[in-house]
């Protein structure tokens, strides 16, 4: 079974969630081909030349896919797609942009968010804001499927891949890049962070987040929040971790004042440990945490930033 496998990248740098969804990849199917489409991605596609488990790297190196617009790049992975039993993509922004479309014009069901890879065609996603796993196996000749990357460890370094260059597909041109607004930050990026530290309703303010700021700084760790603290305009909505906002699973999650909705909880749960400050004992926070302190947050995070400046 031959297994294509897109890549999340930004030309310059692989993205950790391809060697996440790569681990999934290898589990359907032993030949495992990546394909890289950007422009002057040359140095994404060597950085997947050297995943353990990749068979080959596809290199679609043209303008049209600097952005990885939905359209050209459906039609890129529906050119290739003849070759192919299983196509991935990491449950990224940009995969749950185009993977959709790739599924609609394959007449084909899409698979979405998978956690496990039971056999070659049989799968487990969540369902339900993550109350439920379903089993999903799908008889479809081909599969289209969305990786939840929390799920899978990364694959290592050491394999040595070949690259292939692959001529671009036509242009569909439905859509164009037209712009973008990125908000700039020195703290890592909260899918790929290892540690982070979230705020919720408790925090009361916009303001108040400045002290997980200030602990954020001292960890190395990314600043999240809950949907309560986006709706109720704290923080952006980038910040926003759970089921309508970003899927994480690092190694220390740190949630301050979050009671511990069920769409919450969804987004955080598969962290390694869980610690929780919340003055509340009865929050639903405690049931999933490893750790808990029952506090007044206005306390114990200045305790513990001051704590930390003593040892960090």
């Amino acid at each position: 079974m031959t297994t294509l496998l897109i890549a999340e990248h930004s030309n310059d740098a692989l993205n950790d969630a391809t060697a996440k969804a790569l681990t999934a990849a290898t589990q359907i199917g032993s030949d495992v081909h990546i394909l890289v489409a950007g422009e002057g991605c040359g140095a994404a596609a060597e950085a997947a030349s050297k995943l353990e488990g990749a068979a080959k790297v596809l290199v679609a190196d043209d303008a049209q896919y600097a952005k990885q617009v939905a359209e050209p790049m459906a039609a890129l992975i529906v050119s290739l797609a003849g070759d192919y039993d299983a196509i991935l993509s990491a449950a990224t922004t940009n995969g749950k942009n185009y993977m959709p479309r790739v599924a609609a014009l394959l007449d084909v069901a899409q698979i979405s968010e998978i956690m496990s890879v039971e056999s070659a065609d049989t799968f487990t996603r969540p369902i339900y804001a993550g109350n439920a796993i379903e089993h999903v196996q799908s008889t479809d000749a081909k599969k289209v499927i969305t990786v939840r990357t929390a799920s899978f460890s990364a694959a290592g370094d050491g394999g040595s891949a070949a690259v292939e260059n692959v001529a671009a597909a036509d242009n569909p041109g439905l859509s164009e890049f037209v712009g973008e607004e990125l908000t700039k930050s020195d703290r890592p990026e909260l899918t790929a962070a290892k540690v982070i530290i979230s705020g919720g309703r408790g925090m009361q303010n916009g303001e108040n987040f400045a002290m997980l700021d200030s602990v954020a700084d001292k960890l190395g760790a990314a600043v999240g929040a809950s949907r309560a603290a986006v709706d109720a305009g704290f923080v952006p909505n980038d910040y926003q971790v759970g089921q309508t906002g970003k899927i994480v699973a690092p190694e220390l999650y740190i949630a301050v004042g979050i009671s511990g909705a069920i769409q919450h909880l969804a987004g955080m749960k598969d962290s390694k440990v869980i610690v929780a400050i919340n003055k509340d004992e009865e929050a639903p926070i405690f049931q999933v945490s490893d750790y808990g302190l029952v506090a007044d947050l206005f306390n114990a995070v200045p305790e513990l930033d001051e704590e930390l400046g003593k040892v960090l």
